[in-house]
């Protein structure tokens, strides 16, 4: 084999190295975020679920319980709060939960027009380049959450329902179950369903029981409705919260896998690039030695 070609083989295998190295480092912080996403999901969780626990104790409180939350409307406005990733290289995580919101509309009738609550980079370039109506945008949200933004979103959200702009309200966001194992998840948030509140089910392989539990009388003041009111923008704050975080945790676990199966290629790459250029220098070394040998018996 000409000397050029091992000459190429060595410059693959150095190009192969460096992007090694690459896919190691990145799978390594990959590794790192997730470990604090999940301590983060973990301890916001609890507050989330106490509010969704009061408000179906509050909605179970009298019988001819209904609120603007609660009511059913017809479905001539959707809104659709889609979180998603900042970067790719996370395997199919992106694009996963954007076909989720595309299948549930091509489901339900994709005549009702949708608004969209944009999270995350990749959330948004699409639907921009979908040319869908994006009310609000919140790119590099998920990595570095505040409350005060996700108020902004549960304000927006509960302020479009209650004056009619929207009459369904839909969470989509990718849930984390494990490290191999991340989900595309749909949640309807308006109008309220008291008997099958929300759950945010990050690194829960099992479901936990959902029944509501036995509660002794409570008086609300002014009204259980009211009350019911004050509260809802609060669990939507904590829950959109949870949802970014879950979201990126998710994210974090396909880099890491992505990254792992590249740096897997890479180091398999670069063996059989290595057997191939051992190969050629040992043909190469072979060949100087015939020649060697030929030059010498023509002599003798």
């Amino acid at each position: 084999m000409p000397k050029a070609s091992m000459k190429t083989i060595k410059r693959r295998i150095k190009s192969v190295g460096s992007t090694l190295q690459i896919t190691k480092a990145m799978e390594m912080v990959a590794s790192s975020k997730l470990r604090r996403a999940k301590h983060r999901a973990e301890a916001l969780r609890p507050y989330f679920e106490a509010h969704a626990d009061m408000l179906s104790d509050i909605a179970a409180s009298k019988t001819d319980f209904s609120t603007v939350f609660t009511a059913k409307r017809e479905i001539k406005n959707r809104l659709f709060i889609v979180i998603a990733g900042d970067r790719e290289l996370a395997g199919g995580f992106n694009s996963n939960v954007l076909r989720l919101v595309a299948n549930y509309e091509k489901e339900q009738g994709s005549s009702v027009p949708a608004k969209i609550i944009a999270i995350g980079k990749r959330t948004v370039d699409y639907f921009r380049k979908k040319e869908r109506e994006i009310i609000a945008e919140y790119p590099h949200f998920c990595e570095n959450i505040k409350p005060g933004r996700c108020a902004d979103i549960a304000g927006i959200v509960t302020d479009m329902f209650k004056a009619g702009e929207v009459d369904e309200v839909l969470l989509v966001y990718t849930s984390y179950i494990s490290a191999l194992r991340q989900e595309p998840t749909l949640i309807k948030l308006l109008p309220f369903d008291v008997n099958n509140k929300p759950r945010i089910t990050v690194g829960r392989e099992k479901q936990e029981d959902d029944s509501i539990k036995k509660q002794e009388d409570i008086n609300y003041d002014p009204t259980p409705e009211a009350v019911f009111d004050r509260i809802i923008p609060k669990m939507f704050l904590s829950m959109i919260s949870c949802a970014c975080i879950d979201s990126f945790a998710s994210e974090q676990s396909a880099r890491r896998n992505a990254m792992e199966s590249a740096s897997d290629n890479a180091s398999d790459m670069i063996d059989k690039l290595s057997l191939q250029y051992n190969r050629a220098r040992q043909e190469k070394i072979t060949n100087e030695i015939n020649e060697i040998v030929g030059g010498a018996n023509a002599i003798s």
